[in-house]
């Protein structure tokens, strides 16, 4: 399968989960199935976006880079926003629905960072984009089981996904700074 094969797939993919998980988020009150969903969204976008482009000039994938790492930004607000509504009024949500929701988000994004991992450098800061949400996404999903897990047994409270919550937003303003460097990188070396 070629990159563009590839990068179809996989925002396939994310749009197909995003659904179910923003389904179950919206039914739970969960701020950290709402942001892994919004997330699934946002990858989908990018992977659209970077399919688009694969045959674009390196200006316009730089410029394309510099729009994606915006794009990454957006979950963490709209997750920061929907903790702070949880921060008002905290409430635990259903954690066995919480720690059977991550599960499948795990294996969508475990499939989706495989899919990537061979074209990751290939193509810049677009690949290294279309990577890094999986990757991150993949690790977000292994917190959002624990906090299910936590909830169940542990301490019936909406801390422990609100706390996962906010480290998948700051994970994904880690990647899009990483992301923008890249395009800058790119920027830079055309201009050379």
């Amino acid at each position: 399968m070629d990159l563009r094969q590839t990068v179809w797939l996989v925002a396939f993919l994310n749009l197909s989960y995003f659904g179910v998980e923003f389904t179950v988020a919206r039914a739970i009150g969960s701020v950290s199935l709402f942001a892994d969903s919004v997330d699934f969204l946002e990858d989908a976008a990018i992977n659209l976006l970077i399919g688009m482009t694969l045959m674009a000039s390196a200006t316009v994938r730089a410029r394309v880079g510099r729009c994606l790492a915006i794009l990454i930004l957006i979950p963490g607000l709209a997750t920061i926003w929907t903790a702070w509504s949880q921060f008002q009024a905290p409430s635990p949500p259903q954690p066995i629905l919480l720690s059977v929701t991550g599960p499948g988000a795990l294996a969508v994004n475990l499939a989706c960072a495989l899919l990537l991992t061979r074209f990751r450098a290939s193509r810049g800061s677009l690949t290294r984009a279309a990577f890094l949400s999986a990757r991150n996404d993949a690790l977000a999903n292994v917190a959002i089981v624990a906090a299910g897990l936590v909830t169940a047994f542990l301490w019936r409270s909406a801390w422990p996904d609100l706390i996962v919550g906010l480290a998948i937003a700051a994970l994904n303003a880690d990647a899009a700074r990483d992301v923008w460097r890249a395009a800058e990188r790119e920027a830079d070396v055309h201009q050379a």
